[in-house]
């Protein structure tokens, strides 16, 4: 089976700029890769035209990923609706750069973990599928799917598995929402990765693959030929 193989700048370097991108994108067309994933951290850290203009000269097609650091949350009412703001921008980056998706953790700022009880959590699921239908409306509307990512339970409270993250985004799954699933989330928190990712299905839009320990990929534990099976 044609896969799409890509590669983060975050390999690389953080946080990205014009000069950088341009070094990077040769060096990624040189190894043979055909998509840059380009993180917007910070809007206009980077110029989507140029972007655009160096990625052609490369043949390399462009993904866009979102970065939920300090101020971002969907969950708390005061960083809400500029983080609503900045998803927005990075649907507008992908339009500009025919990128299908946005992709990344959608929910709370990374790294923010709290204790919930049922109640509480099934109001939190509802504050954030709230929060994210104005947003996958615009994103329907342009094209593009926000492709969410659950993390594992260091990095987030919310959403950890597959099975959270489709329960949470039913109502929105196919109507400008999807899922991003990664191997290193998938090794901590799955019982059965490739199951994982056959539950996923047709709402899986991105898969972003390391090894086991966030190195490259290789002879690790990861059983490679069961992931690839349930990806076709």
């Amino acid at each position: 089976m044609q896969r799409e193989l890509g590669v983060n700048t975050w390999v690389w370097v953080s946080p990205l700029d014009d000069a950088r991108l341009a070094r990077i994108a040769a060096t990624a067309a040189g190894i043979g890769y055909r998509v840059l994933e380009l993180p917007v951290e910070t809007p206009g850290g980077w110029d989507p035209v140029r972007a655009r203009d160096v990625l052609s000269q490369h043949h390399l097609s462009a993904r866009i990923v979102g970065a939920m650091g300090a101020g971002r949350d969907l969950l708390l009412a005061e960083p809400r609706a500029g983080t609503q703001d900045y998803l927005r921008h990075c649907v507008d980056v992908a339009v500009s750069l025919d990128s299908p998706t946005v992709a990344g953790p959608f929910t709370a700022r990374t790294g923010r973990v709290w204790r919930m009880d049922p109640d509480e959590r099934t109001d939190a699921i509802a504050e954030l599928r709230s929060a994210l239908e104005p947003v996958a409306h615009y994103a329907a509307e342009r094209g593009v799917t926000l492709a969410i990512e659950p993390l594992n339970r260091y990095e987030t409270s919310l959403l950890n598995t597959v099975e959270q993250t489709l329960d949470a985004l039913e109502p929105l799954l196919g109507r400008g929402v999807g899922l991003a699933l990664d191997t290193y989330h998938l090794n901590i928190e799955e019982r059965d990765p490739p199951g994982a990712i056959r539950a996923a299905a047709e709402h899986c839009h991105v898969v972003q693959v390391c090894g086991n320990d966030l190195c490259p990929l290789g002879p690790y534990h990861t059983d490679w030929p069961a992931i690839l099976d349930a990806l076709d």
